[in-house]
């Protein structure tokens, strides 16, 4: 390992994802935040945010300069809003800097499909196929040394992780994945909205975006690189009165005979090696309380001998491992360290 921490930029430090971001790397032995940056609120500093790191963070909101970012720092982790990194992370690249992407700006090969489904300009099609999906259990061999991560979507993350092993396996007929997806509040970032106003939120549950939801051709995309074939996948996603924490329930028609310990021999063995995928024990199924604030994805399982089907049921801290948990995970993998360094964070509970 690297004795000279790595200098740390983060852009949208006042988002969610962003102040997940310097929560984590302030305690990471081998990384410094060197600029902490934001376009609307520069010069104020990080505090009047966000009082809960006053006294630990004393820097001021640096603007949205390039050629600033580069004296400052090696490393830039973009949690901006989808169609800012799209102009923003080439910059930043052709001055020679490595770039974590959050915004998804750089999930999808083809600048078409991001159109129609982000409604914004693409990036140019030379940075979209330069960028390298991180999901660091299936794809964390690619990510090592590369100057430019896209990191995955937070439903994507706890959807693939729940779905790869057994379609890779052969074990579900890929076409009959159906995804019933829920969310905490946090998801929808700090900005205002009447859907996340407490008066509608609180004591309600409501679906959003049916059928319609930009993280669909993503999900769809990584199914197609496993299986070598189209699968279109009827996905759901629900917004539950809770700050954090995604649970993510699948469907699936067997093909073959499986039981559930089967799938649980088959998962434990697929991420022997991949430290925070915890696969529950047969009849135990994972809730979002218990991996809340840590970068664990846990997954269980039920088959259904009357119907033939399995349910896969996945949950994450939509903040952690669905953003920045993983992108730090992504760092210490581009930068070859442990991957498990700075991470190391147990579920608070309750």
């Amino acid at each position: 390992m690297s004795a000279t921490p790595c200098r740390v930029a983060i852009v949208g430090s006042t988002g969610y994802g962003g102040v997940e971001l310097i929560r984590l790397i302030l305690q990471h032995p081998l990384a410094r935040i060197t600029s902490v940056i934001s376009s609307s609120t520069s010069g104020v500093p990080v505090s009047d945010g966000y009082p809960h790191l006053n006294e630990i963070i004393v820097d001021k909101l640096d603007a949205v300069d390039v050629g600033l970012i580069k004296e400052k720092a090696d490393v830039v982790f973009t949690a901006t809003p989808s169609g800012i990194s799209a102009k923003l992370a080439p910059q930043l690249l052709d001055a020679g800097l490595k770039v974590i992407d959050l915004s998804g700006d750089f999930r999808l090969k083809s600048g078409e499909l991001y159109e129609q489904w982000y409604k914004h300009t693409p990036a140019e099609a030379a940075y979209l196929e330069q960028a390298v999906y991180g999901l660091a259990e299936v794809y964390g061999d690619d990510v090592k040394g590369v100057p430019f991560i896209s990191n995955p979507g937070c439903y994507p993350t706890a959807t693939l992780l729940g779905l790869i092993p057994a379609v890779k396996a052969g074990w579900i007929d890929p076409a009959t994945i159906i995804i019933d997806a829920k969310s905490g509040v946090s998801g929808a970032g700090r900005g205002l909205s009447l859907n996340v106003h407490y008066s509608e939120i609180n004591e309600n549950f409501m679906a959003y975006k049916v059928n319609k939801h930009q993280h669909i051709p993503e999900i769809e995309a990584v199914l197609a690189r496993v299986t070598g074939r189209d699968i279109p996948v009827t996905f759901t996603t629900h917004l539950v009165p809770m700050t954090r924490g995604i649970l993510s329930t699948m469907y699936a028609t067997l093909q073959g005979k499986y039981n559930e310990d089967d799938f649980i021999r088959l998962y434990r063995e697929f991420y022997q090696d991949r430290r925070f995928v915890r696969i529950r024990n047969k009849g135990k199924w994972p809730a979002t309380k218990e991996v809340w604030g840590s970068n664990y994805c846990d997954i269980g399982f039920a088959v259904d001998e009357r119907t033939g089907r399995v349910t896969i049921l996945s949950a994450i801290d939509n903040l952690m491992k669905g953003a920045a948990g993983q992108a730090v995970q992504n760092l210490n993998l581009m930068m070859g360290w442990d991957e498990g360094t700075g991470l190391a964070f147990t579920p608070v509970y309750p």
